[in-house]
């Protein structure tokens, strides 16, 4: 059994609202530097220059949620004020904590992106660094050669 469809209109009702703040009125980040922070039962709370407030589960840094409260307490901003860190020398933590690490799955450091530095993990021990600087070096060199080569005889074949 077959059906005629008829087409019918749509029914759209447009409606124009008056734009009350033009876009350069508001305000985005541009960086992402500490100004203070403090501590409950669960949170890390870190306060940020442009007034934004990045909270912290404890659990997700155990060195912070197995210390005692008073020991969380006496860490130090770094220079460049995107780090807290805790001084084993001065207390009984031995950590860091970059903030741009807890900025979301997507966020890499404004620092090190300028700098170029890669932000994934590196290997745990410095031999297997050094090996992987080492031979990323030789794989470099290989295509260089490699390249240089090509051109070489090409242009022999084009001569």
């Amino acid at each position: 059994m077959r059906t005629k469809l008829e087409p019918r209109e749509a029914q759209f009702q447009v409606k124009f609202y008056k734009i009350q703040y033009p876009a350069s009125a508001y305000r985005f980040p541009r960086e992402t530097l500490i100004k203070q922070s403090r501590f409950d039962d669960k949170h890390i709370h870190v306060e940020l220059t442009d007034g934004r407030v990045v909270s912290v589960p404890l659990r997700w840094i155990p060195t912070l949620d197995n210390a005692a409260p008073e020991e969380r307490e006496k860490y130090e901003l770094s220079r460049d004020r995107t780090m807290l860190i805790w001084d084993p020398e001065k207390c009984a933590i031995n950590d860091e904590l970059r903030i741009t690490d807890y900025m979301g799955p997507n966020n890499n450091s404004n620092h090190d992106m300028d700098r170029g530095l890669d932000t994934r993990r590196r290997p745990a021990n410095r031999r297997s660094r050094n090996t992987t600087r080492i031979q990323l070096r030789k794989n470099n060199v290989k295509r260089a050669l490699t390249a240089s080569n090509k051109k070489k005889n090409h242009r022999m074949r084009v001569h």
